[in-house]
């Protein structure tokens, strides 16, 4: 029988596990960690990376929670999201709106409270982008995947600010690095499921662009405007020249893999494309922070 959305069952926990994305929002943790690295000098404390941490965690939480809610009519028409809690009516909708009021708002005063005002000004920003701006343009115009990268990008800038108390050149790198990598990500990621995006009503690059051929071009704008921007943090002292190697290699191949969609506009190339940037970031923070030059 299926679990009504007002009984108190145990699968309600997972259910509002499933909300808060916890997976998806590894990254954005991971990101805020690799910021917070990057600026931190040598012998800092652990709580400060605690609260930030956790703090980011909460809103990013609060934030998925208010997407689902706010695409609870898109998500039942997709394949890969109908069996979510709200559109499957396993939770109701004032029950995830309640859900992310206190994830939000705990995430915030932890940062306001634990951190300082500009790491919790910061993710009240990606709050408010991602769920005032970036989900409901969505439904209206391709363009919402780039509003959508200023969100995904903030958390490094959010472990910046933590330590320093500034934005200054360097956090704004990091931003935009995350920023155009996303680019290529999300494209591939559209492509992918282009079918159940059309289905949903959400009019994407490669939905109102069939042929693909936009599609592919500006993967490959953004992987070729990543390979220098990969390269600043030397340039600027944040990084030494064994990061500067290492992240030419990366960015040559994933702008390959860029190139190969473009020119081929399949599936697997995008399948492809999509798996090589999660390998990319990872692997780019990874050389960053083992190279750091400490401030």
């Amino acid at each position: 029988m299926a679990q009504q959305a007002g009984s108190a069952e145990p699968g309600r926990t997972g259910d509002y596990v499933t909300l808060a994305k916890p997976r998806l929002n590894m990254l954005v943790v991971a990101t805020t960690l690799a910021g917070y690295y990057m600026a931190v000098p040598a012998g800092r404390g652990w709580l400060l990376l605690v609260h930030t941490l956790v703090g980011t965690a909460l809103v990013a939480s609060g934030a998925s929670a208010f997407n689902q809610l706010l695409e609870i009519e898109q998500d039942g028409k997709m394949r890969r999201t109908r069996a979510r809690p709200l559109p499957s009516g396993r939770l109701l909708p004032v029950h995830a709106r309640s859900f992310g009021i206190v994830l939000s708002l705990a995430g915030l005063v932890q940062l306001a409270w634990g951190v300082n005002l500009l790491a919790a000004a910061v993710a009240g920003v990606t709050l408010l982008t991602y769920t005032v701006f970036y989900t409901p343009l969505k439904r209206r115009t391709s363009l919402a995947t780039v509003v959508g990268g200023i969100p995904g990008a903030l958390p490094p800038m959010i472990g910046w600010a933590a330590v320093r108390n500034n934005l200054s050149i360097e956090a704004w790198i990091l931003f935009g690095i995350v920023f155009l990598w996303q680019m290529p990500h999300f494209l591939a990621i559209a492509w992918m499921y282009r079918e159940d995006y059309s289905r949903a009503g959400f009019p994407l690059l490669p939905v109102v662009e069939p042929d693909g051929a936009s599609t592919g071009r500006q993967a490959v704008i953004y992987a070729a405007a990543l390979l220098p921007l990969s390269l600043a943090p030397t340039a600027t002292g944040m990084a030494g020249v064994v990061y500067l190697a290492g992240a030419a290699v990366l960015g040559v191949l994933f702008l390959g893999l860029a190139v190969r969609f473009a020119s081929l506009r399949t599936t697997p190339a995008a399948r492809r494309l999509f798996f090589g940037s999660i390998i990319y970031l990872p692997l780019l923070w990874i050389l960053m922070v083992l190279n750091r030059v400490a401030p």
